[in-house]
């Protein structure tokens, strides 16, 4: 058993000087957070720093709708008409749509999660309330996270009203999502089959095989790359949050987190 436990302290260790490389080779702030699913083993480089969390806060917003599905006052089948005042700019394909048509709960947050719909984020947002939504993640055990503004709303930005988040918030989510802990097993199940179909996967599936399942969540805004996933390694799943800041330009920020990500990949795939 010492025998393994020295392995597991070593194999950790060759995978946070891998991740240290790769982050070195960009300028802006990069922040990472690792938890290995096999050995339960976990690092972090400013995992616990306070970041803009672009559009990985939808996960709390997410946890807090299956909650209040849980407790009964919400139904995943509930429908909404979406209307010309809900309309809301940036990400999503609501906007692109003419007023009147109709979805249910359920689809609402898909959209939300699988192509970071923000006009189907406000909906829920106001729907949930904020309060409530901060309120699960401190729940949760999240130590930054916390939703400040709607979506686009750059006058609440101005007023300095924001969303946040840290590396190791968003793999804790993620961590119990995949253990069935977040809310309950059949809520988890349902937020990870959702994380599952996300179309955008330009960041830690980068450089990876296009074969390996990863259910994630990424954000952007102007020189913020964001994204944190589930990577279903076949015998050694994993997660890999990787939060980039003040980068010379969003590409630079994606190249990091698909190299960060890459380094990641061949460490557990070397075994």
């Amino acid at each position: 058993m010492a025998h393994v436990e020295i392995m597991n302290m070593k194999d950790i260790s060759e995978i946070k000087k891998a991740v240290i490389k790769a982050a070195d080779e960009f300028n802006g702030t990069i922040c990472v957070s690792f938890h290995d699913l096999t050995t339960g083993d976990s690092f972090s480089v400013r995992g616990d720093e306070r970041v803009h969390s672009a559009s990985t806060i939808k996960l709390v917003i997410l946890a807090e709708l299956m909650r209040r599905v849980k407790e009964g006052t919400v139904s995943l089948t509930d429908k909404i008409t979406v209307t010309e005042e809900m309309r809301t700019g940036g990400d999503g394909i609501l906007k692109e749509l003419l007023p009147g048509h109709q979805f249910t709960i359920l689809e609402i947050a898909t959209l939300m999660i699988i192509v970071s719909d923000n006009e189907a984020t406000n909906i829920l947002i106001r729907l949930l309330g904020m309060d409530e939504i901060n309120a699960m993640a401190k729940s949760l055990g999240l130590k930054e996270a916390s939703l400040g503004r709607l979506m686009m709303d750059s006058e609440a930005r101005k007023k300095g009203f924001d969303n946040y988040i840290c590396a190791d918030d968003i793999t804790c989510i993620l961590k119990l999502i995949y253990e069935g802990k977040c809310v309950d097993e059949e809520r988890s199940r349902i937020m990870l089959d959702i994380l599952k179909r996300q179309q955008q996967s330009g960041r830690l599936q980068l450089y990876l095989p296009e074969e390996l399942e990863v259910a994630h969540k990424c954000g952007d805004l102007d020189y913020l790359e964001n994204d944190g996933g589930i990577f279903f390694y076949p015998e050694h799943p994993y997660i890999l949050t990787v939060l980039t800041s003040s980068m010379d330009t969003n590409k630079d920020g994606r190249e990091a987190i698909g190299h960060i990500s890459k380094a990641v990949y061949d460490c557990i795939s070397a075994e």
